[in-house]
């Protein structure tokens, strides 16, 4: 525009009450927050990517037959969310109960007993399933012990299972508040697979298996994107405003 257009424009925002002439550091100050607000909300979309990317790998194992576990070491990335069977005999004497968890509102514990695979010096983390805590929480409930060759159906997960942490204890004897691979191999100075099998097939326990899979958990993180977004945009706005 021209230098005469420039003050007659200048003379009009005076009539009207208002000029903008913001501050260097206010300019700054606005320009970093709303780097960070957009930075924050491209790294939750992200990480709804890579939740999407996460189970759409689920899915499609899903729709393919189980596998077989080897007997030799093997990883983690390998094997997570694939449906596999492996067979062995349970080391019942290492059974501990994952405390805080709950099935259709009922307070129970998760039976974790490993497997020595067969043909193998490794074992392998079960998650046999759920059983109630009863009336008395210092009695542990009764579960009827598999001995045996036992073929195990189930789905792998990671070994970390942590839950709502009462204190900083890890264990209480059998009960355990999270469970870490790294402590149970310490606890019962055996070598384990770096993994968990949720089990799936029945077996006579008196367990429930009632494994849901999850959906992808993605749309929390597009939520928390539009919200890291809606503030860069706030922030513009209140520099404007202020201005």
């Amino acid at each position: 525009p021209s230098i005469e257009y420039q003050n007659l424009y200048r003379q009009k925002m005076i009539v009207l009450g208002y000029r903008f002439e913001p501050k260097l550091w206010a300019v700054l100050v606005t320009v970093v927050f709303v780097i960070i607000f957009i930075e924050l909300g491209k790294w939750q979309l992200s990480r709804a990517d890579e939740k999407n990317a996460r189970h759409a790998l689920l899915e499609q194992y899903a729709k393919q037959p189980a596998v077989t576990l080897p007997v030799a070491l093997v990883k983690l990335e390998d094997f997570q969310y694939r449906e596999v069977e492996v067979q062995g005999e349970y080391l019942t004497e290492y059974t501990i109960f994952l405390d805080n968890k709950t099935h259709q509102g009922h307070a129970g514990y998760h039976v974790i007993t490993p497997l020595r695979v067969l043909n193998s010096a490794l074992l392998v983390v079960i998650n046999r399933g759920w059983i109630a805590t009863g009336n008395d929480r210092s009695v542990l409930p009764y579960v009827n012990d598999i001995n045996g060759l036992v073929k195990v159906n189930g789905l792998v997960v990671a070994p970390e299972l942590r839950t709502l942490k009462l204190s900083e204890m890890v264990t209480k004897g059998r009960v355990w508040d999270n469970f870490n691979l790294q402590r149970y191999q310490e606890e019962t100075g055996q070598e384990m697979q770096p993994l968990m099998i949720l089990q799936k097939n029945q077996a006579e326990d008196g367990l429930i298996r009632d494994w849901t899979r999850p959906d992808s958990g993605a749309d929390k993180n597009l939520g928390y994107a539009v919200q890291w977004f809606l503030l860069a945009a706030t922030a513009v706005i209140i520099f404007l405003v202020l201005n």
